[in-house]
């Protein structure tokens, strides 16, 4: 992000205010970063962007809890922590999310077709990997 040293914040895009933003948390050497629904309002190479910035981190070692309502974003995830009305209400490993599918559709989450075609897919004994959806 050193091009934009010289630019005002209010000149930057959505997805560079983001960057910005992660380099100067890393910038005081975290053990965890929090990341409250980091591509919100980003077009989608920018949602790409900062998709593949949270996945460098995670592979360098860094926590990271991420909050989304897109459930697309947890395939980056270790764990997923689902809350309802501020209460941690099921958590499950990624590599499980296929055997939660029903319990996320009750508690008002839009399951992408992807997974809906790898449950499918499961459900006639094709295995695939979920690593193959980062």
């Amino acid at each position: 992000m050193t091009e934009y040293l010289q630019k005002n914040t209010y000149d930057l895009s959505l997805g560079q205010k983001q960057r910005v933003t992660i380099a100067g948390v890393l910038s005081v050497n975290p053990k965890v970063i929090v990341m409250d629904e980091p591509t919100a309002y980003l077009d989608p190479e920018g949602k790409e962007d900062i998709k593949k910035i949270v996945k460098k981190l995670k592979d360098d070692g860094f926590t990271i809890i991420y909050i989304t309502n897109i459930i697309d974003e947890v395939f980056i995830s270790d764990r997923v922590l689902l809350l309802e009305k501020g209460k941690a209400i099921k958590e499950f490993k990624i590599d499980d999310i296929l055997e939660n599918i029903e319990f996320l559709k009750e508690h008002g989450l839009t399951i992408p077709k992807s997974l809906q075609i790898m449950q499918t897919l499961k459900e006639k004994g094709i295995e695939i990997d979920l690593k193959d959806l980062i």
